[in-house]
């Protein structure tokens, strides 16, 4: 490693205690989607008190921030997240469920190890610039509502990705991996149907029922099922049936949406036949339709010059080493679930050789955690879920790694993840993906000839253009 990049990563070193305590305060400060303010106000606090320039609440978002530090160009975003998830309050360490605050919510997906991993990739980089003087400013980006409000394609929407050279980003997994490949793209609405309240015996006639509304749309969209791609996901959720007295005709009801698709321009033209479905179940059942969008997001376009990049760096780097209590930790965790005998990455799910490679690591290494970097994949690679990455990465070059930061195998969204997630497991991992980016990040100031090379890489990935599914009238927002 050249010994500026070697400054990037030493100074993320020398500030693993902050990293570590910033993954602890989040994950001590559990917060939903777009509510986010302790995790916000905490991050500006502490990036203004390490020199960065802050700006709070960047396009209208209330718990959304940027923090830049350098001049001019390029122009390198660094992505960071800190939303929970509902329902799961969870001990941190514990081989048990085992709930802190009853029905309270917790870090399932470990956005509190993303947060601060991004945080202190930022603080390695800004040392490098302050070392080496070269031009260029990196932004840390503060996203919140990937669970649900999809802050960054509400960024997309108001072109603030625009302006970057280059944007990189991580996840805490089961392994340690430079991730590529898509994504599905996601549309979420609520269909809201107000009707008339009746006697349903005596007085039928006078009623207008908004579950009659609800029940027609979801009968609808089950036709159109046989009419859609196969590459298309439609999932729904009766968020409100209108009461619990059959003798009254229902006033009111509502029901959630998700549409998805592989493209983002396909989940667009798929909404559209949905909310046709809506507005033809008001009309049969004479009730009132508002509909509310919460979210949206793109299909995620992969950039292999970056992704070599991140490898490169990551190879070099290492993955994080485990004491024997914490892969004994570990090994017990993982008897709590079944599928820990899972071979992950996306090299291993799709490429034959990889996937044996990757089998035979797992073997040397003898424990539940996957300490060991998988093989680099750049083949078709697909996951069924949705991000909101996948909005940036159609307005600028953008590649992630994931970093192991619980048991191999351990379910998404569980509390084996809040609980791993709480864990030295978990912050060894956020030090790490600070490492790998900073270095990376400090890589491309150095050359800037892999910019080039990655821009021409993306334009012509995303010659198609980019079809936001964000509208121009909405806000960020969360289902009633």
């Amino acid at each position: 490693m050249t010994y500026e990049k070697q400054t990037a990563v030493d100074a993320v070193e020398a500030k693993k205690d902050l990293i570590c305590q910033a993954a602890d305060q989040i994950w001590s400060h559990p917060e939903l989607s777009l509510q986010e303010d302790q995790a916000a106000d905490y991050y500006c606090r502490i990036l203004e008190q390490e020199g960065f320039l802050v700006e709070k609440g960047i396009c209208g978002i209330r718990t959304a921030f940027s923090a830049s530090f350098g001049n001019g160009s390029p122009r390198i975003g660094i992505l960071a997240e800190y939303d929970a998830l509902s329902g799961l309050s969870q001990e941190a360490g514990a081989l048990e469920q085992k709930e802190i605050v009853s029905g309270g919510c917790g870090h399932g997906c470990g956005h509190n190890l993303l947060g601060a991993g991004s945080f202190g990739a930022a603080l390695g980089v800004k040392a490098f610039l302050d070392k080496t003087g070269l031009p260029g400013t990196v932004i840390l980006y503060g996203c919140p509502g990937e669970e649900g409000g999809a802050a960054k394609a509400f960024m997309a929407r108001d072109g603030i990705w625009n302006s970057l050279d280059a944007a990189f980003s991580w996840h805490p997994e089961d392994v340690n991996e430079v991730r590529t490949g898509s994504s599905n793209s996601c549309i979420q609405t609520q269909y809201k149907f107000t009707g008339i309240a009746s006697h349903a015996a005596e007085e039928p006639e006078m009623g207008r029922s908004a579950l009659d509304a609800v029940e027609l749309m979801n009968i609808g969209v089950q036709f159109l099922r046989e009419h859609m791609s196969d590459r298309a996901r439609i999932h729904y959720a009766i968020t409100d049936a209108g009461g619990v007295s059959p003798n009254v005709v229902q006033p009111k009801a509502s029901v959630l949406y998700m549409v998805r698709s592989n493209h983002v321009a396909e989940a667009v033209e798929l909404q559209a036949r949905v909310d046709r479905i809506a507005d033809g179940a008001a009309m049969m059942t004479d009730t009132v339709l508002e509909r509310k969008f919460i979210d949206g997001t793109a299909d995620t376009v992969s950039c292999h010059t970056l992704e070599k990049v991140l490898y490169r760096n990551f190879k070099e780097i290492g993955v994080p080493e485990y004491t024997a209590e914490e892969l004994d930790y570990a090994d017990r965790l993982s008897t709590t679930y079944e599928g820990n005998s899972h071979i992950p990455g996306a090299g291993a799910e799709n490429d034959p050789a990889i996937r044996e490679r990757v089998a035979e690591m797992q073997k040397q290494a003898g424990h539940a955690m996957n300490s060991f970097l998988c093989p680099l994949y750049q083949g078709p690679a697909f996951i069924a879920g949705s991000t909101d990455v996948g909005d940036v990465s159609w307005l600028t070059p953008t590649a992630q790694i994931h970093v192991a930061s619980w048991p191999n195998g351990c379910p998404g969204h569980s509390w084996q993840n809040v609980s791993s997630a709480g864990s030295s497991i978990g912050r060894k991992a956020a030090v790490c993906a600070a490492k790998v980016i900073a270095a990376s990040v400090s890589e491309l100031f150095m050359e800037p000839e892999i910019l080039k090379e990655a821009r021409a890489e993306f334009e012509k990935n995303t010659a198609s253009g980019y079809v936001c599914p964000i509208p121009a009238d909405a806000v960020p927002t969360i289902p009633d």
